[in-house]
């Protein structure tokens, strides 16, 4: 199985060696390529998605991503994020799961990543208004749909379809699918709520939630939301998912460049953005759950300093690989 890995900046590339480090401890034949994508490839191409690594993702049975993203390119015309939103759209991985897990929660966010707001029109008129436009096809939103149900009846067979169908035109056209397709799965339970609301019960009693079907905006807020009630992004991770390979796995938290190089960025996220990698785009389950298993031992007996603890990254990295051999 080929795995091209993006290190991407600051302490994406810290963690990437990790990932690979651990991967490379399984019992499986895996083939790891790394690519130049990001900031790092800005400084040497002036792309952050040059062709060379666009092949190689597409010829990849999956794609294992760090953070992207540096200070000085903040406000170039050209920034690391461009590359990862035309990777998206050129890998059509409509899919965005990201789950969130803790004492008494286990959500997952199941959100559309190659449309809405991202992907509309935007400009600048001559009066200086500038615009951003949400837009949604109703294939679009069945498909994110259909993803959602089948997800669920894996699950606990709840979706909670989130919408600001109150206001805006595209939120009324998102509800009117879903409530149209719902039939389709009678052994999942589904009920509608406006993002607002669904903020403030994130927060509140998370453990109400199973799967949250949202379009890209609210499921980039809302899935941070979920993170932060569940331990912070640090421990997040996230798979990104087509009709066909490749996927691509990705923690959800920046580049960090303030603790970059110091040793101390904890790698959870991306190791768990490893396991989802190994369970849902190389179909090897029981590998995943041999990793996710040791990701949670490991930061039980040795937390990095975003967890109140004082291991390093090295440490923890340690910890995992002797749970694994254990």
């Amino acid at each position: 199985m080929k795995v091209v890995l993006l290190p991407g900046d600051g302490i994406g590339a810290e963690v990437s060696a990790v990932a690979a480090h651990v991967l490379r401890e399984l019992p499986l034949q895996l083939e790891l390529e790394e690519h130049l994508f990001g900031g790092a490839a800005i400084r040497e191409t002036g792309d952050p998605l040059p062709p060379e690594t666009l092949a190689a993702c597409r010829a990849a049975d999956a794609v294992l991503m760090g953070a992207v993203g540096l200070p000085e390119l903040d406000r170039a015309d050209v920034r690391p994020e461009h590359g990862l939103i035309r990777l998206r759209r050129e890998l059509d991985v409509y899919a965005n799961l990201r789950p969130a897990r803790a004492d008494g929660v286990d959500l997952l966010v199941v959100r559309e990543l190659v449309g809405g707001l991202y992907y509309g029109q935007r400009g600048t008129r001559p009066d200086g208004t500038v615009f951003d436009t949400m837009e949604y096809r109703p294939d679009q939103v069945e498909r994110i749909a259909r993803r959602g149900f089948e997800i669920a009846r894996g699950r606990r067979a709840q979706v909670t379809s989130v919408d600001k169908a109150n206001i805006l035109d595209t939120s009324r056209m998102w509800r009117e699918v879903v409530e149209r397709i719902a039939p389709d799965y009678p052994d999942v339970e589904l009920d509608h709520m406006l993002v607002d609301n669904c903020g403030m019960q994130l927060v509140q009693a998370p453990g109400r939630f199973d799967v949250l079907l949202t379009e890209n905006t609210f499921g980039d807020i809302l899935s941070d939301v979920a993170a932060g009630v569940t331990g912070g992004l640090g421990l997040a991770g996230s798979a990104s998912l087509g009709t066909d390979r490749p996927g691509i796995f990705e923690p959800v938290h920046g580049s960090a460049p303030d603790i970059a190089g110091k040793g101390i960025a904890n790698p959870a996220a991306m190791l768990r953005s490893a396991a989802l990698m190994l369970r849902h785009g190389l179909d090897e389950p029981a590998e995943a759950e041999r990793l996710e298993q040791a990701v949670d031992a490991a930061l039980a007996a040795a937390p990095t300093p975003d967890l109140g603890g004082g291991a390093t990254t090295s440490e923890l990295t340690g910890a995992v690989l002797s749970e694994l051999r254990r």
